[in-house]
């Protein structure tokens, strides 16, 4: 069942996945639709998981499951990871590559290899103070308070030159 994402308490599971290119709003569109639906689908063991989903400067889906309601398992995970991969078929887009590196220069999203991401630190246009997300987040709290942190607050500090 499908619930606003405000509405979810700060214990909830989330996935965050990052866009190899931002949405255009039709995609956007298109995305929440289909996301609503799959979140009014989307069960354990038959049983109604409550979530919901958030869209991110337009270049990020955030989906997250409240487990105080029920718990996610494998095949619910798995069910979500085929949604996701129905939208980047869908789109022509790449959300699973957790290769990537998403960091922020002003208000532009740079979403970069982690070679290119280690390069630009090396170059210095990359620095302890750059905005970088932490897509490693699996809670809500965390993702209001530690996603959007500087290199050197997130686990992309190990690649700042001494």
């Amino acid at each position: 069942m499908f619930i606003p994402f405000k509405q979810l308490p700060n214990n909830s599971r989330i996935w965050i996945y990052q866009s190899n290119k931002e949405f255009a709003k039709e995609q956007i569109n298109f995305i929440s639709e289909k996301a609503k639906d799959f979140i009014e689908q989307w069960t354990r063991h038959g049983k109604d998981l409550k979530g919901s989903f958030t869209i991110k400067y337009d270049q990020f889906l955030i989906l997250a499951v409240d487990e105080n309601f029920n718990n996610v398992s494998g095949c619910s995970i798995d069910a979500s990871v085929r949604f996701v991969k129905e939208i980047e078929k869908e789109l022509e887009i790449d959300l699973l590559n957790k290769m990537n590196v998403s960091f922020r220069v002003g208000n532009h999203i740079n979403i970069v290899p982690m070679s290119s991401f280690k390069k630009y630190v090396e170059e210095g246009k990359v620095t302890s103070e750059t905005i970088v997300f932490n897509n490693m987040i699996t809670v809500k709290e965390e993702f209001e308070t530690q996603w959007e942190v500087p290199v050197k607050q997130s686990w992309h500090q190990k690649f700042l030159v001494n």
